[in-house]
């Protein structure tokens, strides 16, 4: 896909989101590239095996955090300024799908309103009057609408969500808003004309409020293609760890021959996957519910797999990777690892290195526009 022009942004130098937009396309392929492979040649290997880049364009990002301010005058909805906790009025975000950017003058009319109408909060004996004034709105683009979860500091009260129907009643793209105190909270539903859903591997997956999604449908399926490549024509036992809604899950139990265990920590979106797979009638992946930051697999249930692919948050995957490393020749003989963050992708493939395994190959996939972040499809072998 054409990386758009970057001139284009009025914000493009103050956002914190898009701080490499003011290079030419072809200067910032060459600036990401150069800067991800100085962080990879940390790996100790003798040269490092790398694919091709694969760059994601403009107007792909189907899911965005903003910030809101309505107070003493302020009215805005975007990102944070680089390095600052000002909030940037942002409502044509070109990284974001249009499905979404259509919608933001609506949903900051939304929050408006919403800071407009007051509730009343106890202290002690004494109950005053309050507004709302600033929050967070996470927004995804599901396939069949959009998903919004609105971030406030106290629970909505009854007249709060009559202003939230009576908006949702000409905004057709939104389809469910949920509401939560913090970022690491279950959101709570408030409306939901009808449940949110995404196409994974041709099945119809149900995505929880506020669920983690790849950023972009693209992107996705980059790393799902990347991922069955550097699977080739092995098939097993497979554990997916990290597995989030089950993006490499659903795939590889595509394939005849695998039986696929899929780990995550979170059991309300584990909840969500048995649902779309009893849905889908999917009998080959079983969930497990596992910390693997604290509790990572052992030897003993490693030892039952042939092929491991994990996913990590930015924290990466050491833990686990020391379990697997362990393992001398009895570990899995093929692991595919995913990261977003190049700087615990090569601890952790170091630590695959010292325990036996060989690096075969690895690729960069810019999901993240215009930042300094990007993910990395790596293939180890014994």
């Amino acid at each position: 896909m054409t990386l758009s022009n970057n001139q284009s942004c009025p914000l493009a130098n103050i956002c914190g989101g898009c701080s490499l937009r003011a290079l030419s396309p072809d200067e910032y392929r060459r600036s990401k590239t150069e800067n991800i492979n100085a962080v990879l040649k940390q790996i100790k290997v003798s040269s490092l095996p790398l694919k091709a880049p694969i760059f994601i364009g403009d107007n792909t990002r189907r899911r965005a955090t903003l910030a809101f301010n309505f107070s003493k005058g302020s009215r805005v909805l975007g990102f944070n300024a680089h390095h600052s906790k000002e909030i940037l009025d942002c409502m044509d975000c070109l990284l974001l799908r249009p499905e979404i950017r259509k919608n933001l003058p609506a949903l900051k009319d939304l929050l408006a309103d919403i800071c407009a109408e007051p509730f009343t909060t106890k202290q002690g004996k004494k109950t005053t009057t309050v507004r709302y004034t600033q929050g967070d709105l996470f927004v995804t683009l599901a396939d069949n609408g959009l998903d919004v979860v609105i971030e406030l500091p106290q629970m909505p009260e009854l007249n709060h969500r009559m202003i939230i129907s009576e908006h949702l009643s000409s905004l057709t793209d939104v389809i469910r808003v949920s509401w939560r105190r913090r970022a690491d909270e279950k959101p709570e539903m408030i409306l939901e004309k009808t449940a949110p859903q995404i196409n994974i591997a041709g099945f119809q997956i149900y995505i929880p409020a506020g669920t983690f999604l790849q950023p972009s449908y693209e992107g996705e399926q980059a790393l799902i293609s990347q991922v069955l490549e550097y699977l080739g024509a092995d098939r097993g036992k497979i554990a997916d760890l990290f597995c989030g809604v089950g993006t490499f899950s659903y795939p590889l139990s595509k394939l005849k021959g695998n039986v696929i265990t899929s780990i995550d920590s979170s059991k309300d979106l584990l909840e969500g996957f048995q649902h779309s797979l009893n849905k889908n009638m999917i009998s080959n992946i079983s969930i497990q519910t596992k910390n693997l930051f604290k509790y990572p697999l052992d030897e003993n249930e490693l030892k039952e797999f042939d092929i491991v692919v994990f996913d990590p948050p930015r924290a990466g995957a050491k833990a686990q990777v020391e379990k697997l490393a362990n393992m001398g020749s009895v570990g899995p003989h093929k692991i595919i690892a995913v990261s977003c963050n190049p700087e615990t992708f090569v601890r952790d493939a170091n630590i695959l290195l010292q325990g036996g395994y060989s690096l075969q190959s690895l690729r960069m996939v810019d999901q993240f526009i215009y930042s300094d972040h990007s993910e990395i499809v790596a293939l180890f072998t014994k």
